[in-house]
């Protein structure tokens, strides 16, 4: 039989105490002759129904102070509707000026009061419309430079932003975009341009663009860093469709076609972690990588998720 050092390279740590930053994942207590252990704890679990079944909508905010806006009640209709949620449940925020599904936000960098809707689809097509919301209502701002559709991704607050990907299918971009409060400048392109994207980001200087379609599914994940993009760890499972929350160092990426996979990053790599309780794609996302939402989705659906992390010291037991 393996050792412990043969299968993790490490021996298991004897410690007269149990630390309180754990340098090892697992180690021997001798003051209690326990065997210890820093074990981390995932789930899902069901949260207030929205008060409209939406597809490919944005969302903003933390798991208490969510915002959803924009999306679709069906192909190829459009809505304008935003709601709020205050941890329990959603109720109605102010309405976009265009409705549009396939659009992205500030993500959960920016926040239930101050946040940027931005890119889209409207009936005729993709546009470059970007809105600001202020808690009570949306006003249309400067535009970006190039209209996309299909889900591109975003991160970052009223004043500071980052908008990357999307584009259509067959077409999928490339160009960032950076917004300084007052308008949209170009910046370096992402490797890989892809549709159908998720995102996570802590600003508009630290963002990450995970997964989605380059027209095939892809596990790549790129971080921006306020000058450039630069390949990461990869998902362990590629796929488009999916949704994203957290920051550019610890996020958790979830969803996607038939899927419920659940994926956390810890800065390096992604670890499959606790699955959804049901499929979900086209779904918005938000909050941290240890508290986070997912709402709405394709189907549409009214259905929202609230995912928990933590992590405890607890006793390895023997049969």
């Amino acid at each position: 039989m393996a050792t412990y050092k043969e299968i993790h390279g490490v021996k298991v740590q004897y410690r007269d105490s149990d630390a309180t930053a754990i340098e090892g994942d697992v180690w021997y207590n001798s003051s209690t002759g326990k065997l210890r252990m820093y074990a981390a704890l995932g789930s899902w679990a069901s949260g207030g129904t929205m008060n409209t079944g939406v597809s490919v909508i944005s969302g903003s905010g933390s798991q208490t102070a969510g915002l959803s806006a924009g999306g679709e009640v069906g192909p190829p209709t459009t809505y304008g509707n935003s709601e709020e949620y205050n941890g329990s449940a959603w109720t109605a925020g102010g309405n976009l000026t265009s409705a549009r599904a396939q659009l992205a936000s500030t993500g959960s960098a920016g926040s239930q009061t101050a946040a940027l809707c931005f890119l889209g689809r409207t009936a005729p097509g993709a546009v470059a419309i970007v809105e600001q919301y202020d808690g009570s209502s949306w006003t249309e701002i400067a535009d970006c430079n190039t209209a996309r559709r299909a889900t591109p991704g975003g991160s970052g607050t009223t004043t500071a932003c980052i908008a990357f990907g999307g584009g259509t299918p067959g077409d999928q971009k490339v160009i960032a975009e950076s917004w300084n409060g007052t308008s949209w400048t170009e910046v370096a392109d992402l490797s890989t341009g892809r549709i159908n994207l998720a995102n996570a980001g802590d600003s508009g200087t630290s963002a990450l663009c995970i997964g989605g379609l380059t027209p095939s599914a892809t596990a790549t994940v790129e971080k921006w860093n306020g000058t450039s993009w630069t390949e990461v760890g990869d998902l362990n499972t590629a796929r488009g469709g999916l949704s994203g929350a957290g920051g550019s160092t610890a996020a958790i990426a979830f969803g996607g076609p038939s899927a419920t996979i659940t994926e956390q990053y810890d800065g390096t790599s992604w670890a499959e972690v606790a699955d959804l309780p049901t499929n979900k794609t086209d779904a918005a996302g938000t909050g941290t990588s240890t508290a986070a939402l997912s709402f709405g989705g394709a189907g549409p659906v009214d259905t929202t998720e609230e995912w928990s992390f933590s992590a405890s010291v607890e006793t390895v037991a023997f049969d």
